[in-house]
């Protein structure tokens, strides 16, 4: 039996059935009535009172109510506390432990969105910062993680500027930041204070697995620990992939990753600059999975692309758009719909915007989507031509709106078929 399963005895007053409502009051006026638990029938002919045991040093019992203080092995949930969701239930638990101290100020620090990777709650950067939190240490983080349902627990801060997207995570409650996270059937596992994982991903990985790739080569310039080359192995059927990755700490997990899901034999991993890549002539298809802009790596797209062939570029960029109601007669995409984006109704973080954005993509293509495409499509047609001294032909195949990084900014990918133009 698991230690959390382990029945944990409660305090609770004990009294005649003639006292219970006045002890009742009297609980509720001080503020030491334990609201998660009911009333018990105990042996002896009387009833037990759920107490806070924080607050037994509190208690001040009237003369007139003959009581005496039990333990109560098997708890029976009140009916309010089985139908809480974890947010409340977090609220009700640090209420509980902070007692008078309690404030709104406090209120507003509790957090009200969280993820969850296996037993490790992963908390957002804006909360617990007021400095009545610090006075409870240690209790404060077993609180919150056994209200979230957790064992670990820790809080994200801003991603680091060092090119690599390194997460600024603190290990709260626990010894360890690895965790295991299943997507669509492929098992990821990572380090959360070392690497990014983006939920919000999602849909494109989803988009990705059902690509028709059985035979190809793919080049994923900007492996990760590999949110995108994973479902092209895994789902998509890509013959053999190269995985270009410069963070040591990605690597690892990518390498962990490959084997969790037996296509290690299927990937070789280039750990360096992928600008430095000296792979040329050899992809079927190139992921550019970069954000907010893959642009630095076009050329290397374009190198190693099979000249004779050619291939599909998948380009990830970030694009503004002008707050305006987009045409109705524009084709519709498969855009991620607001249900995807936000919190579920216990507060646990589903499928979060990036950077907080929060605003819900349209499904149709913008004008400022469809400038982006055609100007990326020229661009990379003069590399192209410039590489291999023959006329080449780049189409739009697809816009796909991944997420709201930022308000009136979006993540965007663009599939773009490159051909060489035979010679008539």
């Amino acid at each position: 039996m698991e230690a959390r399963d382990v029945p944990v005895p409660i305090p609770a007053l004990a009294t005649e059935p003639r006292f219970v409502q006045r002890l009742r009051e009297h609980l509720e006026e001080e503020q030491l009535l334990d609201g998660r638990y009911r009333l018990q029938e105990v042996p002896g002919g009387r009833v037990a009172l759920p107490v806070v045991e924080e607050k037994l040093s509190q208690l001040r019992l009237p003369q007139e109510i003959p009581c005496g203080l039990v333990q109560i092995q098997d708890p029976v949930p009140s009916r309010a506390a089985r139908r809480q969701t974890p947010a409340q239930k977090l609220r009700d638990e640090l209420r509980r432990l902070l007692g008078k101290s309690w404030s709104e100020e406090l209120e507003r620090d509790v957090p009200r969105a969280w993820q969850r990777h296996g037993d490790l709650v992963l908390l957002s950067e804006d909360c617990f910062r007021a400095a009545p939190w610090e006075k409870l240490g240690p209790a404060l983080w077993e609180t919150v993680a056994s209200a979230l349902g957790g064992r670990r627990l820790a809080r994200r801060g801003r991603v680091l500027p060092d090119g690599m997207r390194s997460p600024s995570v603190t290990l709260l409650l626990g010894q360890d930041g690895w965790v295991e996270h299943v997507d669509n059937g492929i098992r990821y596992t990572f380090d959360v204070t070392k690497c990014m994982f983006s939920p919000g991903n999602i849909t494109e990985k989803l988009r990705v697995a059902s690509l028709p790739c059985s035979g190809e080569v793919l080049v994923d310039l900007y492996a990760g620990i590999g949110y995108f080359t994973l479902p092209y192995l895994v789902h998509a059927a890509a013959a053999f992939a190269h995985a270009c990755e410069w963070n040591g700490h990605a690597v690892e997990a990518l390498r962990r990753n490959l084997a969790l899901n037996g296509v290690q034999d299927r990937c070789h991993i280039h750990h360096g600059d992928s600008r430095q890549l000296e792979l040329r002539d050899i992809a079927d298809r190139v992921n550019l999975g970069l954000i907010p802009s893959s642009e630095e790596g076009w050329p290397v797209a374009c190198r190693v692309l099979k000249k004779g062939t050619g291939g599909v570029l998948h380009i990830h960029h970030n694009v503004e758009t002008l707050p305006s109601p987009a045409p109705p007669q524009t084709p519709v995409l498969q855009a991620e719909r607001e249900s995807l984006e936000g919190a579920g109704s216990d507060g646990e973080v589903q499928h979060p915007a990036e950077d907080g954005g929060k605003e819900t993509l349209g499904a149709r293509i913008r004008p400022e989507w469809q400038r982006w495409a055609e100007a990326t499509a020229a661009q990379i047609r003069g590399l192209l031509v410039e590489l291999h001294g023959q006329p080449w032909r780049t189409s739009i195949l697809h816009i796909e709106a991944v997420k709201s990084y930022a308000p009136h900014v979006h993540h965007l990918v663009l599939d773009l078929e490159c051909r060489p133009m035979l010679p008539t």
